[in-house]
């Protein structure tokens, strides 16, 4: 078969314009106009590190398809489509809460979406045994009827409702570990017992009031949403014991079909929208597991979709040690460059307060789910 690991990227998808701004204000007033914080670029250095590394060739490169505008209506209405598509003619504007459109961001967005389902049918299909999408703009906060935080379409949930539909799935897990609560997907699936939805995200951050471990699906989907929020300052060991100790247990029971991962490189310890202690060999680990668990429930079919991440200069690194993990390969950047700086901070040390952010999810969803795990 080749490269085992497939990387999806299109030249369109850094050309989706933001605009100028601050972090993730418009400029005006006491803003001074900036680049702004979902920018290109953190995005662009992620393809152009394969590229200086040599690592790009390891890996089975993937022209992503558009999306139809059905395949985005199996998760969005079609007024909102047409918003989209309307703002991206004329004026551009904000298709919601923070959710910016530019000059022909439609076809973008379009395409974005499509690098998630190329993606479904890259594994399904059996051309790779997982995929890494670097799509932009990007999708998790995405709801039915509007967008959020620089989100447009839900790549993500498109592409669970694509895989069901197409290939007749019925149980498909999404697992979203941005830094930010993955509201859009709850939102989708909320009342879905097909689809396992969880987000590990840090509590309190974006959206507002939303993200709580009380959240846990309803009717039919009720234990089928799991929101896991951690205290700011979580690093690799918080990560890892989460995965561990939640994702890991309620997946080998839930035993999904396909596994499709919500990647925002947001919790990394230089990202200015978060306040988290992920490196990027974190990352890699986190990305270990998940393959792990891949291989072992569900023939190794794993779907990464690029999400957030906002320090241009670190998002690369982290992203780069995920893509080595889903391969099985080392690429030559033997050493995280920016390590030096991160060894003083306790990322891998798994705070009390921590864990028992952890285990209060766990006892909220030990009544859907058993857990082998002893908490206090």
């Amino acid at each position: 078969m080749g490269a085992k690991t497939g990387f999806i990227y299109d030249e369109s998808y850094f050309w989706h314009d933001t605009g100028n701004g601050a972090l993730f204000l418009p400029p005006g007033g006491w803003i001074e106009a900036d680049e702004h914080g979902e920018s290109p670029k953190s995005k662009r250095r992620v393809k152009n590190l394969l590229e200086r590394t040599g690592f790009i060739d390891e890996l089975k490169v993937i022209k992503p398809r558009t999306a139809t505008k059905e395949e985005i209506e199996l998760n969005h209405d079609t007024s909102y489509i047409e918003r989209v598509e309307r703002l991206s003619n004329t004026t551009g504007g904000d298709a919601g809460d923070l959710a910016l459109v530019g000059a022909g961001s439609y076809e973008i967005a379009l395409l974005s979406a499509g690098g998630a389902l190329t993606g479904i049918d890259a594994v399904m299909e059996g051309k790779v045994e997982n995929v890494y999408a670097l799509t932009r703009p990007p999708g998790h906060h995405a709801e039915r009827e509007k967008g959020i935080g620089f989100c447009l379409f839900n790549n993500l949930a498109i592409a669970a409702r694509y895989a069901r539909e197409k290939y007749g799935l019925k149980r498909i897990m999404i697992l979203d570990w941005d830094v930010h609560h993955g509201n859009g997907t709850e939102n989708s699936f909320y009342d879905d017992p097909e689809i396992l939805s969880i987000s590990i995200h840090q509590e309190g951050n974006f959206p507002p009031n939303t993200g709580y471990s009380e959240k846990v699906g309803e009717g039919k989907g009720a234990g089928y949403n799991v929101n896991i929020p951690l205290p700011a300052g979580t690093g690799n060991a918080g990560y890892l014991y989460t995965l561990e100790n939640v994702v890991v247990p309620i997946a080998e029971q839930f035993k999904p079909e396909i596994i499709i991962v919500a990647a925002g490189q947001d919790a990394n310890v230089f990202d200015p929208l978060s306040h988290m202690l992920v490196t990027a060999d974190g990352y890699g680990e986190m990305a270990k597991a998940v393959k792990s668990l891949a291989e072992r429930l569900c023939e190794g079919r794993l779907v990464v979709c690029h999400e957030g991440g906002y320090s241009a200069a670190y998002v690369p690194f982290c992203t780069l040690r995920i893509i080595e993990s889903l391969s099985g390969l080392q690429s030559k950047v033997t050493e995280d460059p920016f390590q030096g700086s991160t060894q003083g901070l306790p990322t891998n040390i798994l705070a009390d307060h921590q864990k028992e952010a952890v285990n209060r999810v766990i006892k909220v969803q030990s009544q859907f789910w058993n857990f082998e795990v002893v908490y206090k």
